[in-house]
Parts: structure tokens; sequence; C-alpha cells
């Protein structure tokens, strides 16, 4: 039996940058998912549907499909002074801020120099491509809309 979209799946997985440095690993506890609900970047899902129970798999998934490309316009570089005081600013560092409108998100710390921060609010992992070592475990089928299973 083939996991499809619908499915809920448990997998182990590596997860690797191109240098091989591992990012993310469930290190040998299995995760959990269904299959078409958004829980996972869209590549990791892809290379999922179609595994058999026990299979083992290895994929590249190109930044499109994970984390989307590096933007650019999403670093900018603030005074320091306009961080709160409790706020050390440390490169590497995530902290949430707050754009005109009222709207909050998570920023990197990328570089602190001159009395100025600069923040960036791509996703740490954008603009990489990321190597996945899959192996599926278990396969609870999902309910189909056309056969009422």
């Amino acid at each position: 039996m083939a996991a499809k979209q619908g499915d809920t799946v448990s997998v182990l997985f590596t997860g690797r940058l191109r240098d091989r440095t591992v990012f993310d690993s469930t290190n040998g506890e299995p995760f959990k998912f269904t299959l078409g609900n958004g829980a996972v970047i869209p590549g990791f899902e892809d290379a999922v549907v179609g595994m058999d129970i026990g299979q083992e798999k290895t994929i590249t998934i190109p930044s499109e499909l994970a984390y989307g490309p590096h933007i650019d316009d999403l670093v900018t570089t603030v005074k320091r002074d306009l961080f709160p005081s409790e706020i050390i600013p440390e490169k590497g560092k995530q902290v949430r801020v707050a754009n005109q409108a009222g709207q909050t998100f998570i920023v990197t710390i990328t570089e602190i120099n001159d009395g100025h921060v600069t923040l960036d609010a791509n996703h740490p992992l954008a603009g990489e491509d990321l190597t996945f070592n899959i192996t599926l475990l278990e396969i609870i089928p999902g309910i189909s809309a056309f056969d009422g299973t």
C-alpha cells in the first residue's frame, strides 16, 4: 500500500544542507502528519506520496519547494536604539517585531555594527536546497471522498 493524499503517515527523517550539516532530525522518534494538510513543506510531502511502508528514500528538495528563495527586500537595518532596552541584540538571535500596521513576525539578527542591527525576515532556511533521508514507518489510510472508505 503506497502513501497517498489524505493518509496519515509516520516517518523518520534527517534533513541536511548542501554542506551536509544536519538542520533537523526525528532522532529515532517517529514524526506523524497527514498528507495534504500543509503540515510539512511541499517537497517533503511530495517525496512521501507514493512511498511504501519500510521504504527509504533520499531526496533533495529545491528551495522553491522548501522555504522559498531568500528575498533581499526582507532584510533591513535599523538603529540599535529602536530596540527595547531589555533586548540585547546577538547575531543569530530571533526576535518578534511589529510593523506599522501592528502585525508581528519573527526576524533573525544577522549583523550588529556601529549602533545598527540588521534584521532578516526570511525563514532561516530560505534559499537553501534541502536533502532529506526519509523512512516511511506507517500509513493510516485517510477517508476517500470518492469511495467513502
